[in-house]
């Protein structure tokens, strides 16, 4: 991470990285599964498209225990993009030991097994196709099964380690 000159600004590269993305957007996922110890979900700010044809997304998860390690394991997972009517889950499912799949956060399970918050407006039902290990994190690519819709909010981001309203001010 050096400027032109060929510095980091005094920063380790990795400490570097962490304050470039703080002031960078990114959207919200909140990945569950269902595992036979019971659902998993975490909050991620990775997801992105990677085709249309085949459907796939993409997006990394920091280490492969926990939750994410239930996720990766699991046979399909359901990513929710939330937006910003669900800060509230998304920061349950951003902290470990937090409160997750609660009667009022409304969640529900889909036929096929997955954990499901209805009111969401996407949910991607997905199958990891590939996945790369890198340090400690895992990038995963998943072809996307089939999707549910349900009403439009306004969108949330990821910002300097807080959810955020586009409309919010900084």
């Amino acid at each position: 991470m050096q400027n032109e000159s060929g510095s980091t600004g005094g920063f380790e590269a990795g400490e570097a990285l962490k304050r470039a993305f703080r002031e960078h957007p990114a959207g919200i996922g909140v990945i569950t599964a269902q595992t036979p110890e019971g659902p998993v979900g975490l909050t991620v700010s990775s997801v992105a498209s990677v085709a249309v044809d085949p459907p796939a997304i993409a997006f990394s998860v920091t280490r492969a225990t926990g939750s994410a390690g239930g996720v990766l394991h699991a046979d399909t997972f359901l990513v929710h993009l939330v937006d910003s009517r669900h800060a509230s889950i998304a920061q349950s499912f951003a902290v470990t030991g937090a409160e997750r799949f609660t009667p009022e956060q409304g969640w529900t399970t889909l036929p096929t097994g997955e954990p499901y918050l209805p009111n969401v407006r996407a949910a991607l039902r997905c199958r990891a196709l590939h996945t790369l290990e890198v340090g400690s994190s895992v990038i995963v690519v998943a072809g996307v099964l089939d999707a549910h819709f349900a009403e439009s909010a306004d969108p949330m981001v990821y910002l300097d380690r807080q959810f955020r309203g586009l409309g919010d001010p900084l």
